[in-house]
């Protein structure tokens, strides 16, 4: 019998699993594989200084390359047009200033047959054993249906932009809409069609992520939380973190710091 009913709670299975992940050989090697067998899915890793670790042989290829070990080193300014690079660069460097991940971001990318189109990327900090930001893994995926059906444009890839710098502003659908050039109802059409929510639903998914980094990075009031990422009160907060996650967030606060809650 190989399966065991062992809560991940219980004392012995951090450590266990760090010791697993120590042994484990080659560590890169097992995530380039899975994302090769992705073609629509491009992966890689950056130091501080833009160099490439790690791409998937999908990006590689879109670069014009044979394998993905001749990106090893290079940066985005060698390897895509300049204006995909500099978004790029521009994104890398807010992640690094920050601390904080970049997620759904729409961007301009490369298909596989090397004309441009658009993906969904998500940026997430890697850190050393002291804790601090030395580089950074991306994931991207491409939106070829909506981007060849014009769903996708710059116009709406700026109000994207604008909805994850501003998502703690009352940002209204009219607005927003204008801003892409679109109605109401064409702009909550390319919404849905891109992310599978409303604008309203992406909005608060954005406030969500960005109240659940804080619950767990800092020990600052829910009520604060509560205001600095868009709700009007603590009250909204836990009625939407509860409906999206199952936690109210206290308890989510708890949860990813491993505190019981007889000891909080």
């Amino acid at each position: 019998m190989i399966c065991t009913d062992v809560s991940p709670s219980e004392p012995g299975v951090a450590q266990w699993r760090q010791q697993f992940l120590r042994e484990l050989a080659q560590p890169l090697a097992w995530v380039e594989a899975l994302f090769d067998r992705q073609p629509d899915m491009v992966f890689s890793i950056k130091d501080r200084s833009g160099r490439y670790v790690s791409i998937s042989q999908a990006c590689a290829e879109r670069c014009g390359l044979v394998h993905e070990g001749d990106a090893i080193g290079r940066t985005a300014r060698q390897l895509f047009p300049a204006h995909m690079a500099e978004r790029y660069m521009a994104q890398d460097e807010q992640l690094f200033r920050t601390g904080a991940p970049v997620l759904d971001n729409l961007d301009l990318t490369l298909f596989a047959n090397r004309q441009p189109g658009w993906c969904l990327s998500t940026k997430l900090p890697l850190h050393d054993r002291a804790g601090r930001v030395i580089g950074l893994a991306c994931l991207s995926r491409d939106l070829e249906e909506p981007s060849r059906s014009g769903m996708v444009d710059a116009r709406m890839a700026a109000v994207v932009d604008l909805m994850l710098a501003r998502h703690a502003e009352p940002l209204g659908v009219e607005m927003l809409a204008d801003h892409a050039g679109l109605n109401v109802a064409q702009f909550e059409r390319r919404m849905k069609k891109i992310f599978r929510l409303s604008p309203s639903q992406y909005l608060t998914k954005l406030r969500i992520d960005a109240a659940a980094r804080l619950l767990q990075a800092s020990d600052r009031r829910i009520s604060d939380i509560a205001l600095d990422c868009g709700f009007c009160d603590q009250s909204a907060l836990t009625k939407q973190f509860r409906a999206l996650t199952g936690l109210t967030p206290l308890a989510f606060r708890r949860w990813v710091r491993d505190i019981r809650p007889d000891n909080a």
